[in-house]
């Protein structure tokens, strides 16, 4: 080893004539190497750390060599060579002689070069010593410098893969997967956690090394973490003498194991205890000052560690615990329908969702069903997210049509002490026709499967989600129509479905149609494999999912109804409506007067549409007693009753109630409220009272 940066000696000009005494006194030989001549004097202490005697030296460096191992003599020469021509002044260096004994020693060496006026080298002067005990001494030193750096970064690299941990398990997991403890020489290791006065061992290992009895202890027992969960004090067992004499209960159970040593620390957060964690070595005895400042740090790492999982474990219950409540208990039976419902709470602890879904049974044969998120990942969503569950329930059972009750639920969310807004699909569907009324704010598109098995995306026009609707302004909700036939299959759900890691919403939506196309047709089979899919993707946000599929041959013994809004300058709305009349009377038997139920609704629309300020909502109902009647409702906001007058022969209007009158079998007008309600009735005959066509004979 070549020690460049030596100190200048400081030698007599006639040396060694008279010898500095203190380098014998410091263990230090001198010599004088004379270039032009090529000798070099060694006195008696350098001849002594070389193990040589003056005879066997004669002047000759060479005559070193016995001594100095060839790779040792190349590198030095090399070393003072360098010197010589770079015009350095001084060198050093250290390197190694073989002793009498063949042993290898460390020796270090060095010297001043004296030039002559033109530079050129013709002396040098310097001491050897024998440097075995120092480097050795240095070795150790950067040993001890090691094992500290590599304990403390035990701890450092322990700590941050703590910092990552969010349960109890999570902190658990590091602890035995991580290779710190190895590191630290750990032959096993023990937590446990202090519950109600008791000390419950939620981690232990290896599973051999488990104490039958042990796994909830009191705090006052003579155990080594009862000891340190008392005094608050870490407890380092020096041998298993010392472990015999201070824990006799517990050491017959474990002298098996080899522990030679052990160390127990007490958890700490917030100056309480938490639990302990026990440290067993099987080739460790005793422990240095260092070892004790490091595992004493890793036990306060690990202490707020877990106070952080255990109180992010309260929060997470009490969250889910409140999402839970408020989700529907159980699903009712729907007649006419197959329903199933999932709900997958977010991996990432307390951070769970406002999502949620609903099924609503309403009169007539028809259902409701509420698929909904409410901003953010937190207790807030969740609250929120039960009162709006609570009012579109309300207001669903009220019969509303679906728009009126998203515009509602949306100036609710509005008017309500929150920032958060909310996306929702809610569909009110007649089981007995098909007839399905989707209303869409913000929320993603549904899918629908067909008997076979293949499924689409099914736009749906939409508003703005919940809340901002009403704070624009815009709480117009389009009303998309269509009929469902049996067997065919709606799939509702949350965005965390189709939300995939590098992927955007529309790529999610394929995905998400090839796994429902490829999945199990059983309606509650298809709704576990798509949550099994989300949990094997992972995921960070919740998901829930409301499956509906309409069974066939139904028909509600109650009659049917449907209810539709039609507004001002909507002619759309008003294509809807008689789409929806015209299945309606289809799919509940009445056939032979769809025609004329057309034509009579479609002039109380035009007519309330025309004479009055806002628009008309429609409604159909099958009644079935005394006689089964199909009655047919127009209501409006004004108060203004119709009346009945001629029209002469060129004129375009008064006709419409006169047309009214003649195609029903009874209509009338009722007050509502600040409005009223032209409703007008058909008779429908039961087909066994209907009279067959007579067969005609053709000539």
């Amino acid at each position: 080893m070549v020690d460049p940066a030596a100190d200048a000696l400081s030698l007599p000009e006639d040396w060694p004539a008279h010898p500095d005494l203190s380098l014998a006194l410091n263990r230090m030989g001198s010599f004088d190497w004379d270039l032009d001549a090529g000798l070099m004097h060694m006195d008696r202490a350098a001849l002594d750390v070389f193990q040589m005697d003056a005879d066997e030296y004669d002047g000759r460096p060479e005559s070193l060599s016995a001594r100095v191992p060839p790779t040792e003599a190349i590198r030095l020469d090399g070393m003072v060579t360098q010197a010589l021509k770079g015009g350095g002044a001084h060198y050093g260096a250290y390197f190694r002689i073989r002793g009498r004994d063949g042993g290898l020693r460390w020796t270090h060496t060095q010297g001043t070069i004296r030039r002559d006026e033109t530079g050129r080298p013709h002396r040098i002067i310097g001491i050897v010593r024998d440097a075995t005990q120092e480097l050795a001494e240095s070795s150790a030193r950067i040993q001890v410098d090691a094992d500290r750096r590599r304990q403390t970064s035990v701890v450092e690299s322990t700590t941050a893969a703590l910092a990552h941990a969010r349960t109890v398990q999570d902190v658990i997991d590091v602890l035995k997967d991580s290779r710190g403890l190895e590191h630290l020489g750990a032959a096993s290791v023990v937590m446990g956690l202090l519950e109600a006065g008791r000390i419950h061992l939620v981690a232990d290992g290896p599973e051999d090394s488990h104490v039958p009895g042990t796994r909830y202890t009191r705090v006052d027992e003579q155990y080594p973490m009862s000891e340190v969960v008392r005094t608050l004090t870490p407890r380092f067992i020096e041998s298993p003498e010392d472990f015999a004499t201070s824990y006799p209960v517990l050491w017959p159970d474990i002298s098996g194991l080899g522990i030679t040593s052990a160390a127990y620390l007490p958890l700490i957060a917030q100056a309480r205890p938490i639990g302990a964690l026990g440290l067993l070595y099987s080739d460790k005895n005793g422990f240095s000052a260092d070892d004790r400042n490091v595992l004493v740090a890793l036990g306060s790492s690990i202490g707020q560690s877990l106070q952080r999982a255990m109180l992010f474990e309260q929060e997470h219950d009490l969250a889910e615990g409140l999402q839970q409540a408020m989700l529907p208990r159980r699903i009712p039976e729907v007649p006419g329908a197959q329903i199933a419902v999932r709900y997958r709470s977010a991996r990432l602890g307390r951070d769970i969702g406002g999502d949620w879904y609903d099924v609503i049974p309403l009169p007539g044969g028809r259902v409701g069903a509420v698929i909904g998120d409410v901003q953010g990942h937190d207790i807030h969503a969740a609250a929120v997210m039960g009162q709006l569950r609570i009012v579109l329930r309300a207001y669903a059972a009220e019969g509303h049509s679906p728009a009126t009750v998203m515009a509602r639920a949306s100036v609710f969310l509005h008017e309500l002490d929150t920032d958060r807004f909310a996306t929702c699909t809610y569909l009110e569907a007649d089981l007995a026709t098909g007839v399905v009324q989707v209303v869409r704010a913000g929320h993603v598109d549904p899918l629908l499967q067909d008997t076979d098995g293949s499924c689409r995306r099914l736009p749906v026009q939409g508003g703005m989600p919940l809340g901002l609707s009403a704070e624009f302004g815009r709480l117009d909700y389009p009303v998309t129509l269509l009929e469902l036939d049996p067997g065919q299959s709606l799939l509702l759900y949350t965005d965390g479905l189709v939300e995939r890691p590098g992927s955007d919403l529309d790529e999610g939506m394929q995905w998400l149609t090839a796994l429902v196309r490829n999945g199990p047709r059983d309606l509650q089979l298809l709704a576990d494999h798509l949550c099994e899919v989300v949990d094997e993707r992972g995921g960070d946000d919740d998901v829930a999912i409301l499956l509906l599929r309409r069974k066939g041959g139904y028909t509600p013994q109650t009659g049917g109804r449907l209810q539709q809004h039609v507004a001002q300058g909507d002619p759309e709305a008003l294509s809807t409506a008689r789409h929806m009349i015209r299945a309606a009377v289809r799919a509940w038997g009445a056939g032979e007067r769809a025609d004329e139920a057309e034509l009579v609704a479609d002039e109380l629309i035009t007519n309330a549409l025309l004479h009055t300020d806002g628009g008309a909502i429609v409604t159909l109902r099958m009644l079935a007693a005394p006689e089964r009647r199909l009655r047919v409702e127009v209501e409006d906001r004004s108060s203004a009753l119709p009346r009945r007058r001629e029209a002469g022969e060129s004129g375009v209007s008064g006709r419409g109630l006169l047309l009214v009158d003649r195609l029903v079998d009874a209509w009338g007008v009722e007050s509502r409220g600040s409005g009223k309600c032209v409703w007008s009735e058909f008779i429908i005959q039961d087909r066994a009272e209907i009279p067959a066509t007579p067969a005609v004979n053709c000539p």
